[in-house]
């Protein structure tokens, strides 16, 4: 018998999680910047926003400790926010103590929750805590720091007083700043053990807390976390849209996660994240396939089980190059362009994440009941059910259009209701039934 994941607190079911990254989210690229953009976040609908690391970045100049990919972009900034100098201290960068208190109870008084992002696996090559704790580190048989695999110093997690530092970290952001969890950076490759106890302790000062584990590690929600990422699913949506492979991968792929995790896995969906538009403008989904492509690959999306991830912009059609490693002194023209939200383009995408992320919070189908994916040859089609209801989901992931009949019946003898249509028809054929669809057209239809 398969086990199951933990219990999470109740209001992640419906919840649509928002990827803040400070450089590029504002022109300033500071907590106090971003958080005169919250009214915003609020009004969009999304319940958490998670922000990408806030504590002091390693400003190591020596490209030696640089990751290939830091190296690669060209902008010669040392400081990677993925390589922690100091786990207690607010970059400078972003501002301060009080900026970060600040931008939590604003979070807070609109109805957000903030996710913190924890860096765990490795610091930076001045990192205070190896001249601190020089055996918080790994070290080869000669006492040389060991570097892991982004060329950054590896934290010593067989070190009981490591695991101590950090825990208190865990605890310190939620006790200083009320922040409502985190998201862990690489967190299958540390001790799941040590999560499960920095959940137990994080727990006790806030029971409703939250942690987001960037891995695909089954055993991670058993007791410590509440949702993995699925970079399977990820990859498979884009390989789909962009290089045209079968929608038959994304099935399989999601069989794949289902099959090797617990009963019950929550698993978070996007389309970018930092990492995916970092380093080149090509890797921008709106420039290399367009809007209705995006707004195609957001329904499948949102129709999924598990939370739908939004990353920075993305609400107004942003298709400027961002950077991890670009800021106000390093790539300066990296941001958002947020005037993209007096286009047309701009508009209707606002107005179709919030439709989206209102359907989310107002039909239970789509957050509860089961999933069961429907074979074909060219479109992206799955069924939802929750007791007598049925809602089918298909989406075009082509530049053309595209008819195709699937095994399935409509059960509805009156006219199908569709709670969300653009270019798209469901013709019933008896115990089969024919859809069309425009390019990136899509529907969820009640039937």
């Amino acid at each position: 018998m398969k086990q199951e994941v933990r219990k999470a607190p109740e209001f992640l079911a419906n919840s649509v999680v928002y990827q803040l990254f400070l450089r590029p989210f504002t022109t300033e690229g500071t907590l106090k910047g971003a958080e005169k953009m919250l009214p915003h976040l609020a009004e969009l609908g999304v319940d958490i926003v998670y922000l990408t690391p806030v504590v002091e970045a390693d400003d190591d100049g020596n490209q030696d400790f640089w990751s290939p990919r830091q190296k690669a972009c060209g902008l010669g900034n040392p400081k990677n926010p993925y390589r922690m100098k100091d786990y207690f201290q607010i970059d400078p960068e972003y501002g301060t103590d009080e900026d970060l208190e600040k931008f939590v109870k604003a979070a807070h008084e609109l109805g957000l929750r903030v996710l913190l992002d924890l860096v765990y696996l490795h610091c930076g090559p001045k990192a205070n805590l190896i001249e601190e704790h020089p055996d918080f580190v790994k070290r080869d048989k000669d006492g040389k720091v060991e570097n892991g695999p982004w060329l950054f110093p590896a934290l010593n997690f067989d070190n009981p007083k490591l695991r101590e530092y950090l825990w208190s970290n865990m605890e310190y952001f939620i006790r200083k700043f009320d922040v409502d969890g985190y998201r862990c950076d690489v967190a299958s490759s540390l001790p799941v053990d040590f999560w499960e106890e920095g959940r137990r302790r994080i727990e006790a000062l806030k029971p409703d807390v939250i942690l987001l584990s960037e891995g695909e590690r089954p055993e991670d929600q058993l007791h410590a976390f509440d949702f993995n990422y699925s970079f399977k699913t990820a990859y498979a949506l884009q390989d789909v849209f962009l290089k045209g492979d079968s929608p038959r991968k994304l099935m399989e792929n999601w069989n794949m996660l289902a099959e090797a995790f617990p009963s019950g896995a929550r698993f978070i969906h996007y389309f970018e994240s930092h990492d995916i538009v970092s380093d080149n403008e090509e890797k921008r989904m709106e420039k290399v396939l367009g809007p209705e492509a995006v707004e195609a690959a957001l329904a499948v999306i949102f129709g999924l089980n598990g939370i739908p991830f939004l990353y920075n912009g993305q609400e107004v059609a942003d298709e400027t190059r961002h950077s991890i490693w670009g800021n106000r002194f390093y790539g300066k023209v990296f941001h958002i362009n947020w005037e993209n939200a007096l286009t047309p383009v701009g508009r209707r995408r606002l107005e179709f994440v919030r439709d989206l992320i209102d359907l989310r919070h107002s039909e239970e189908i789509l957050t509860n009941g089961s999933l069961e994916w429907i074979e074909n040859d060219q479109l992206i089609v799955f069924k939802r059910t929750l007791g007598e209801r049925t809602l089918l989901i298909a989406v075009n992931p082509a530049a053309h259009a595209v008819e195709e009949e699937i095994a399935f019946r409509v059960g509805r003898v009156t006219e199908v209701e569709f709670l969300l249509e653009r270019g798209g028809s469901l013709i019933p054929q008896g115990e089969r039934s024919r859809i069309s669809l425009l390019p990136y057209g899509f529907f969820m239809a009640e039937v």
